[in-house]
């Protein structure tokens, strides 16, 4: 079989005719297949893709009618004579680049960083355990109810309608849509003129920065925090103030009383994901009257918490209307949609409708009347009553494999939801090299270093997320990123010594044992006690409400503690050697690697 003039793409979105039709147009613009040159008949190209070769008339058929190729009889299908005509500059060869002139170099007043965030590899979808977070994989993609919102608003004759007249105002459905569909979820109540359609959160918060920050205004935003938005700030000329982040969100205190304006997201701080109490959001809210500041909230993941109820927007608390709600649809509906929205004084509005128009002008009606029937229909309640369910059981794995493999940190900020964790590197792995390795290995992860101000600053922590990933590959992909670990981790590892005073044998081990209570903390930080029962009964409570519970069996055979949870560690049987040091329990694999430690207590003898 001779070589095929195209290639088809596997994981092209597009269909084997569109992509035909594609291929062979960029061919013949790009000179490959120049004006009257021979194209081979459908049945041979439809050989040598390997296609059905109806695919390939229609591809062709389609060319025919638009002028790219024509049919000559009993001779075969030829690239149109004149199908360059009127492209200024072509001579009938592939043009050569410019020679560098015009000192663009000085020319140029504004320069960004070309890679403000990590650049995850275009083919992350074809990587077996891609932890990212921010991109999603087709199957949580809501396609037939899309279709449908879709194909009413096309039908809808929407740019003709008369109820949008007013340059540049939004569709009205979808404000209304807004308003009292997705704005009540969080607790806001809003009127049509407190609210701005935008092309997605980015141009939202561009909007905001153009009008309301310039060299004079100090921004704080939280440390560590989106290297977008930092980048985005520093082009006003405003000055930054890096804030730190505990586990409770952004700290609030007496020097972020010198900001004018304060970047925050509460619902699932970026990158850290931990969600601000309603305690510290009062505590933010009286501080922004007191001292005359407006508040950004960056409402990105709409607070999806699975170990209790979402807290209100801080917008929802606000009296004096200084906050500035930014949210909009999530991007798993239509990644190339982008629709946000601003929620703020209808003053604030009316001016970054102006500016809107001015820049980009309003996004398009169709899409905007495409997301509101997709939300008047009840797609959008349902869709996100699913997508909280998936995510949900899809972070559960996460934490529990990362609390099953990875024991060697507690994770310094525990969160009660979103779509990502923040994971603690070992010290003496640098997270980057840790990054690449796992890569290399199909395991995608995030390192920390674009996230914190200083540049190429590291605290030796990576994100780990869940909306790229099936929930039955992350067990696999957790312990696959531990294994690495340990390998590279080499001799740093601590390993169990056979001449440890501490190391129990069989009967040390049951008198030990029986009747005592272990107690430790999990990987994110819950307090987890153990009851080792003398009849063998094992029962386990976790959470500072005792919410997570199992039971199971324990035993000792051949010198090895041995126990089987119904549900914990996977309802899998484990047996590990022992060590005890007055009242601290350490358990090995028996191939001498630590598995964890503990405090344990007995009821009845006090250990020595």
């Amino acid at each position: 079989m001779s070589e095929a003039i195209i290639y088809l793409e596997p994981d092209s979105t597009l269909s084997l005719q569109s992509q035909i039709r594609q291929k062979l147009i960029d061919a013949i613009l790009k000179g490959a297949f120049p004006p009257g040159s021979r194209l081979p008949s459908s049945r041979k190209l439809a050989e040598q893709l390997q296609v059905a070769r109806n695919t390939v008339v229609l591809a062709y058929e389609q060319l025919l009618g638009e002028g790219f190729i024509e049919s000559r009889e009993r001779s075969g299908i030829f690239v149109s004579g004149n199908v360059l005509d009127g492209r200024i500059g072509y001579d009938g060869a592939p043009s050569s680049l410019q020679e560098p002139g015009g000192n663009w170099r000085d020319r140029i007043r504004l320069r960004l960083d070309r890679r403000p965030g990590f650049q995850w590899p275009q083919d992350w979808q074809q990587h077996p355990f891609p932890f990212i977070e921010g991109h999603f994989d087709a199957s949580l993609y809501p396609t037939a109810q899309w279709r449908e919102a879709s194909r009413l608003a096309l039908g809808a004759r929407l740019v003709q309608e008369s109820t949008v007249t007013e340059s540049g105002a939004d569709d009205p459905m979808l404000l209304e849509q807004i308003r009292t569909k997705m704005l009540p979820r969080r607790g806001i109540v809003a009127s049509p003129d407190q609210i701005l359609i935008t092309l997605g959160e980015r141009n939202a918060l561009y909007i905001l920065s153009r009008l309301l920050m310039d060299a004079d205004v100090r921004v704080a935003m939280e440390d560590p925090g989106s290297p977008v938005l930092r980048q985005l700030l520093q082009q006003t000329g405003a000055r930054l103030m890096a804030q730190p982040v505990d586990e409770c969100g952004m700290v609030i205190n007496s020097r972020l009383q010198r900001a004018q304006v304060i970047h925050v997201t509460p619902s699932h701080q970026v990158p850290t994901a931990v969600t601000m109490p309603n305690e510290r959001r009062q505590a933010l809210l009286a501080q922004a009257n007191q001292h005359d500041q407006l508040i950004i909230e960056d409402d990105y993941e709409h607070e999806h918490n699975y170990l209790g109820n979402p807290h209100p927007a801080v917008r929802s608390m606000d009296t004096e209307n200084r906050v500035i709600y930014v949210s909009g649809l999530p991007k798993v509906l239509a990644p190339g949609l982008r629709i946000g929205f601003i929620v703020a004084a209808p003053e604030l509005i009316r001016e970054a409708r102006r500016l809107r128009q001015m820049m980009v002008g309003r996004p398009s009606l169709i899409n905007q009347r495409t997301a509101a029937l997709f939300l008047s229909l009840g797609h959008y309640d349902s869709f996100m009553n699913r997508l909280h369910k998936t995510m949900g059981e899809r972070w559960d794995a996460l934490r529990q494999a990362l609390n099953h493999y990875h024991r060697g940190h507690e994770i310094n900020h525990p969160t009660v939801g979103g779509t990502a964790l923040w994971v603690e590197s070992p010290s003496h792995i640098d997270v980057n090299t840790l990054v690449a390795e796992a890569a290399r290995r199909g395991i995608l992860i995030e390192p920390d270093t674009h996230y914190y101000s200083g540049r190429g600053r590291s605290r030796n922590y990576f994100r780990m997320g869940v909306t790229s990933i099936p929930k039955d590959r992350i067990r696999d992909g957790v312990q696959q990123l531990e294994q690495l670990i340990q390998k590279l981790s080499g001799e740093r590892l601590e390993r169990l010594d056979s001449q440890d005073p501490g190391l129990l044998d069989g009967d040390a081990l049951q008198q030990l044992l029986s009747g005592a209570t272990i107690r430790y903390k999990t990987f994110y930080r819950d307090p987890c006690t153990i009851k080792l029962k003398s009849d063998g009964r094992m029962l386990g409570r976790a959470g500072y409400a005792d919410e997570d519970r199992d039971e199971g069996r324990w035993w000792v055979e051949d010198d090895l503690y041995c126990r089987q949870w119904r549900h914990w560690s996977y309802g899998e049987p484990g047996a590990y050697r022992v060590t005890v040091h007055g009242d601290h329990i350490r358990w090995w694999r028996t191939s001498g690697e630590l598995v964890d430690s503990a405090i344990i207590e007995r009821s009845d003898a006090k250990l020595d």
